[in-house]
């Protein structure tokens, strides 16, 4: 009989994720499900490094002793639990969990993906056909191939659905989307077929608000003084119905809120195009989603649309992209910043100038937001410095001339963390493979190996092609100069904050930010004040490449897609804010014009 409901928990959005949440999750309330993500883009290069060092290694080892905690409850409870703690050795972490499990008795059932990694498969599929054309810069795959550290399909639901239907006690996978990992039990537990596109994609909107953990539960929330407690926050839970619509909430007095507010910032975190959002399983637009509170931390979703996906699926890969170091030096005031700048002159004069990839930071002023932090002093100011170069030696001398800065300008500065040295930069490199080339299995771990192992052969059922709205605004040059600007960054006006909130996040070296109207005229009138161009003159310092903006009226935002804007991204940049977290706080932080203000309060 098919259940109703059934309640899907996040116990985890990353590596580093916080380790007691899988305890709250477990022991708050019944949960059919918990996922945890522990994946991202780079993670699998350490990974497979990790691996290389100790063929025992490889897997999120920081799952086992939050298992180790819950595990007798979540068995008994029968609730499953489904990551992609695997990493690149899903089999190591599967042993790792059987072992521990064998200290308290019990021999879960443990069902493992693979096949996503093919580090060592790629002659193979390149002769296949498999180009590995970088998807975002278009640059020939022969370029980095020898190079290569780590290459992971990205996998969708199907192979954990087949899982599901062994009735295993936990799924280990290795690089399965974080959707891929909540939509599954949805359509395991319902019977979707495969095809049922608008059903899947609610599923994926789910997995969307699901997979940053309490991120969707008032962390990184513009309004954070609206969350009465962020102790022991509540991480969130989609009490999913058959026909795909669902409600997001979190047990009962746990810290965090959930509002309507909290899970739009997390729609629109690391959105692309909004009415093509890609996965495996199903193409979503975003534009679709109907958004309503249905009482205290309870915020429903439905009416989703899907299409038919591509007939790819990713390739995250990752390369050896040569060297960089960082080091700083602390300055303190009076006249911090004035200092700051002197020492930086000083540095740059010494060093060799055949190091052109260079980056000078000024924390207490304006690393993170660069031009649109303003131009007041500081009483103390850390000053970060960083290199990057191809050749590990060149570096060398970059750090011995960090403490040479001592005596050798204005006073009230001091060292911090000592000689820095050269460490390997590895660079993302994202591609496509045709779904009928890629290969996931699964099976059923016995304490030794696997038994029953399967293939499971996805077969593309259509093709969607991507296109862009026609209400989409694209800036490519900078029309203004900053100067110019100073009114929107330092003048006396209204900053957004006050009409909207707003959410940034990281797609390899572009950034997106989403801003969120509080009401419907302050959309109507944000449509007309922040341009694509406008954002595009704001962030001229930060952003290369072009800016794109997207309209959802129907979440009343706007979504930005800033090119070329954190410093090559992932590893490579030299940037303090390497995802772009803060920028959707340079922008809250514009000011609406004096001339402009009588318009938009009549507006708003």
């Amino acid at each position: 009989m098919t259940k109703k409901v059934i309640k899907i928990g996040n116990a985890g959005g990353y590596w580093g994720d916080d380790p007691t949440a899988l305890k709250r999750q477990v022991e708050g309330g019944h949960l059919d499900y918990i996922t945890m993500d522990f994946l991202a883009e780079i993670t699998m290069s350490i990974m497979q490094k990790q691996k290389g060092r100790d063929p025992e290694s490889g897997y999120a080892r920081d799952f086992i002793p939050m298992l180790d905690g819950v595990i007798e409850k979540a068995m008994a409870s029968g609730t499953k639990i489904i990551t992609n703690a695997g990493g690149i050795n899903p089999m190591g972490c599967a042993k790792a969990i059987t072992e521990m499990a064998l200290k308290h008795g019990l021999r879960p059932k443990i069902a493992v993906v693979q096949g996503d990694d093919i580090m060592n498969d790629i002659d193979r599929l390149a002769a296949s056909g498999a180009e590995f054309t970088n998807m975002e810069s278009g640059e020939k795959f022969e370029n980095v191939i020898d190079r290569l550290q780590s290459a992971n399909i990205y996998f969708g639901a199907t192979p954990v659905v087949a899982a599901l239907k062994e009735n295993p006690d936990i799924i280990i996978t290795g690089r399965v989307t974080d959707t891929g990992i909540t939509v599954a039990p949805m359509i395991h537990e319902f019977n979707w077929k495969l095809d049922d596109w608008d059903k899947i994609a609610s599923g994926i909107v789910a997995g969307h608000i699901l997979e940053c953990g309490s991120q969707s539960t008032g962390g990184n929330f513009t309004d954070w003084e609206k969350v009465n407690s962020f102790k022991d926050i509540g991480f969130p839970i989609a009490e999913v119905a058959a026909d795909g619509s669902f409600v997001i909430t979190k047990h009962p007095q746990t810290g965090g809120l959930v509002s309507i507010d909290t899970i739009r910032e997390q729609l629109f975190y690391e959105m692309g195009n909004p009415n093509s959002y890609l996965t495996p399983d199903v193409v979503v637009d975003f534009t679709s989603i109907c958004i309503e509170e249905e009482g205290k931390d309870r915020v429903r979703i439905s009416a989703v649309k899907g299409f038919e996906p591509t007939e790819f699926y990713k390739v995250s890969m990752a390369y050896s992209d040569g060297f960089k170091s960082q080091g700083s030096i602390a300055i303190s005031g009076p006249n911090a910043r004035k200092k700051s700048e002197i020492f930086a002159d000083i540095f740059w004069s010494r060093l060799d100038p055949e190091l052109m990839d260079r980056e000078t930071e000024y924390f207490g002023w304006n690393a993170c937001h660069k031009s649109l932090g303003g131009k007041e002093d500081g009483n103390e100011i850390l000053l970060r410095l960083g290199v990057r170069s191809k050749h590990k030696e060149s570096l060398k001398t970059f750090g011995k001339m960090i403490p040479s800065l001592i005596l050798a300008g204005p006073p009230g500065v001091t060292v911090t963390g000592g000689v820095p040295k050269p460490t390997e930069i590895i660079s993302y490199w994202p591609a496509l493979i045709k779904k009928e080339l890629a290969c996931p299995t699964i099976g059923i771990f016995d304490g030794n190996g696997l038994s029953d192992l399967r293939i499971i052969k996805e077969t593309p059922i259509g093709y969607t092609k991507v296109t862009e709205p026609e209400n989409t605004q694209v800036a490519h040059q900078v029309e203004k100069t900053i100067e110019s600007l100073n009114e929107l960054i330092t003048g006396s006006g209204e900053p957004i904050s006050k009409i909207a909130i707003a959410r940034s996040g990281d797609k390899g070296d572009t950034a997106n930010i989403g801003v969120i109207a509080r009401n419907q005229a302050a959309y109507d009138f944000l449509g007309e004040f922040l341009s694509a161009q406008l954002i595009k003159d704001l962030f001229q310092d930060i952003a290369f490449g072009k800016v794109t903006r997207y309209n959802l009226p129907n979440l009343m935002g706007y979504n930005f897609l800033l090119e070329e804007a954190l410093g090559g991204g992932g590893t490579r940049t030299l940037r303090a804010d390497a995802q772009g977290k803060t920028y959707a706080q340079a922008t809250l932080n514009i000011k609406i014009p004096k001339k402009l203000r009588d318009t938009k309060n009549e507006k708003a």
